[in-house]
Formats: C-alpha cells, structure tokens, sequence
C-alpha cells in the first residue's frame, strides 16, 4: 500500500533527522551515510513501498549512490531471518534502519539498540510493542 503524501513526509523528515544525528554525533564520519532497508517481505512484494520510499528520499536531496547507501534485507516471509539481517546490518555499520512492517521493526527493535529505527506499520505501534526504548 503507497503512503499517503503527509505520512510519507512525516516519515521521510523523520527519517531525515535519525541520519543527520548520528552524523553530527561521531567524530569520524563515513563518507555517506548507510540505510539498512529492512522487509519481512520479499523485494518485489515491497515494490510499492520502496519506490515511495526513493521518491521520498529524493524529494529531501537524497539518491542511493551519491549522498546515501542503502543495504538491502529481505526475508521473504521468512521472519524467522530477521533478527541475522539486523545482525548483518549492524556489522556493516549502517547508521539509521528502515524497517517495513511490525515484523522487521520489532527484530531491528529487539536487536538494534545504538542505531536510530524509523519504521512504518499499518496498525497502532504502542499495541505492537514498539513504544518503548530499549537502553
């Protein structure tokens, strides 16, 4: 489902934010910054989403290859894979994860507790479980 125009600007200015602080925050900088996009789905289920996703992006001044890198996770409805991929990310330092669905937030959540998470989800995300802070 694409996003709506006003929840894919909340998402992308958010978005846009969770990079430029960990950015600002570290001393020694990578030369662009790196997303992890996370999916419990499969890349041509998603699409949709992550065309809405680059157009976002490129509407706030970013393109994949020249001011930004994104790392690509795609479980494939294999959710169980999910918590390795955010692994994965970690390792390969990405500075902000982008987790489509409650499955993939609730991994990069579970997983992920020095890296900024924007995620989006269709239903109520304190009922999921992903209002609070992991420290």
């Amino acid at each position: 489902m694409p996003f709506k125009p006003l929840q894919r600007r909340h998402f992308i200015m958010l978005f846009g934010c969770a990079v430029a602080w960990p950015l600002t925050a570290q001393a020694q900088q990578p030369a662009v910054p790196v997303i992890g996009l996370l999916s419990s789905r499969g890349a041509a289920d998603s699409a949709n989403v992550v065309a809405a996703f680059h157009n976002g992006m490129k509407e706030t001044g970013f393109t994949e290859g020249q001011t930004v890198a994104i790392e690509y996770r795609w479980a494939a409805n294999q959710s169980d894979r999910l918590s390795e991929m955010v692994l994965e990310m970690i390792r390969a330092r990405v500075t902000v994860i982008a987790a489509f669905g409650p499955p993939a937030a609730l991994a990069a959540k579970g997983s992920a507790t020095t890296i900024p998470i924007v995620f989006t989800v269709g239903s109520d995300p304190v009922k999921i479980g992903l209002d609070e802070v992991i420290e």
